[in-house]
């Protein structure tokens, strides 16, 4: 039996419900993309998702290496080198094979050796520059493959963009993730935002094919602490085909009890405009519990 609903989450699937009819109405008067309606649900978390146009496929959740992320450190190194290991393995062997990383995390290095010896198709990698011009962006990307220890990174963003006007700033790096792509270094560019001018720009601008937006239904730790309006960014990005990948689905862990941690993993879902989203593990017990509430997620939606 379904239990009753709290109001928590009676919020949260009504916020949903409203985005995913006003991705229908856009449909309705040909604003939206045919090509690209809401999202399927998948049956289960370690399911292979498409993110957009950019043909990558990762799994639904994904694992983020920046939990309280900087200065070449986060929660995540802090574990060193075995725990590390311990907790990408246990991802892996669960069906994760999506990793995020980031020079400011210092996560490269502890993600190569994580990954020692699992053949290169069966992981993506998306990691981020602070790169403004070309030279730097191209120095940027030959040390992060020389600290992953990989021929191609599957995607590359920009990191951390706070301003409207972030294509006019980061032109020389745009040309140069632009000739990776066509070099094969990379496979897919984007950025990662903080703040909705941010968002509403990489909403429009065609340099982007995958961005990281942090969406949960408690505004915590958001571009808004409205969620409905960055979800309607989202659906403008998801309806261009754009690749949405979530993120502080947790808050950066302030959405502690199970009854929020649940109730934010239906609302994420239930958009259908995230393609997957990152969770910062920092234990295998923290995988598991997650994995199980995506999959518990994941049925309550398609009953």
């Amino acid at each position: 039996m379904t239990p009753p609903l709290n109001r928590r989450d009676f919020v949260t699937q009504a916020t949903a419900a409203a985005t995913v009819a006003s991705i229908a109405a856009a449909s309705a008067t040909g604003t939206a993309s045919a090509a690209y309606p809401r999202n399927a649900l998948p049956r289960n978390p370690s399911d292979k998702v498409t993110l957009g146009k950019t043909g990558i496929q990762v799994s639904l959740v994904g694992m983020g290496t920046g939990s309280i992320g900087s200065g070449q450190a986060s929660n995540q190194t802090r574990l060193g080198i075995k725990g590390f290991r311990k907790v990408v393995r246990h991802a892996l062997d669960q069906g994760v094979c999506f990793f995020d990383v980031a020079d400011q995390y210092g996560s490269h290095v502890y993600l190569r050796e994580a990954l020692k010896g699992v053949p290169r198709e069966n992981y993506v990698i998306q990691t981020k520059t602070h790169a403004t011009n070309l030279a730097d962006a191209r120095s940027h990307l030959e040390r992060y493959r020389l600290e992953l220890g990989v021929e191609y990174i599957d995607i590359v963003l920009l990191h951390c963009m706070q301003k409207s006007g972030w294509p006019h700033d980061h032109t020389g790096s745009m040309d140069y993730l632009r000739r990776a792509k066509e070099e094969k270094i990379i496979r897919a560019h984007g950025t990662s935002c903080h703040g909705m001018d941010p968002l509403r720009t990489s909403a429009k601008d065609p340099f982007v094919e995958v961005d990281l937006a942090r969406i949960n239904p408690e505004g915590l730790i958001m571009d808004d602490r409205k969620p409905d309006e960055v979800a309607s960014v989202l659906e403008e990005m998801h309806s261009a085909g754009k690749g949405v990948v979530g993120m502080k689905i947790l808050g950066e862990g302030r959405i502690k009890t199970p009854e929020r941690k649940d109730a934010s993993l239906r609302y994420v879902l239930g958009l259908g405009t995230v393609d997957a989203f990152i969770i910062g593990f920092e234990s295998t017990e923290q995988v598991d519990d997650i994995l199980k509430r995506t999959s518990d997620a994941l049925a309550a939606l398609r009953r």
